[in-house]
């Protein structure tokens, strides 16, 4: 797998499985290659992040995460897209529907084994790095112009706010980083939306 794809596998999978699910337990272990995955614009930055991130084990995540992502009480930073999208806060809203045909268009058919939408940040970071690793940059580009960079720098900028174990606002400011790499990298400007949160 190319660093390119491998970054957004083990972010992805941060951003939406549980910390002491299995599949994030292999990306925390994956955690201190991050500064050595890119060729990094801001390299200071990503490597204090990355020091950060290394000190938790999965059993400290798992209580700000069910706050964070699964909505134990109010949400401070609503992990789906059409939150922010749509001038009613809606999950499922007409982006999330749009999002839903780009990927039926593509082929790709989302089993989480569990009913939420398909714009959950998490997902469309996995979504993004199937993309890389078929190869499909038309569908990479279409991804974070239409579906995800509207609206992932407020979301990530929320979920830094919100977060009080410091693991999850050092994962956003890594995403971001690799957000604006990747935009640069396959030349994406975001599709101009009006932010409703």
């Amino acid at each position: 797998m190319s660093a390119i794809a491998l970054l957004p596998r083990i972010l992805g999978t941060l951003f939406y499985y549980s910390p002491t699910s299995e599949e994030a337990s292999a990306s925390m272990e994956q955690l201190d290659q991050l500064p050595e995955l890119l060729d990094w614009s801001t390299p200071a930055i990503i490597l204090e992040a990355t020091d950060h991130l290394c000190g938790y084990t999965p059993e400290e995540l798992s209580m700000p995460f069910s706050i964070l992502f699964e909505g134990q009480g109010p949400m401070a930073a609503p992990p789906w897209g059409s939150v922010y999208l749509d001038k009613e806060n809606l999950l499922l809203g007409e982006t999330t529907l749009a999002y839903r045909q780009f990927l039926i268009a593509h082929k790709v058919e989302l089993d989480t084994k569990l009913n939420e939408p398909e714009d959950q940040f998490g997902l469309m970071i996995l979504a993004m790095a199937y993309f890389m690793e078929a190869e499909n940059d038309e569908a990479v580009e279409v991804l974070l112009s239409d579906h995800l960079l509207p609206w992932a720098s407020r979301y990530l900028e929320l979920l830094a706010n919100a977060d009080e174990s410091g693991f999850y606002s050092n994962l956003s400011i890594v995403a971001g980083e690799f957000l604006k790499e990747v935009a640069a990298a396959y030349e994406v400007t975001a599709k101009t939306y009006t932010l409703h949160r």
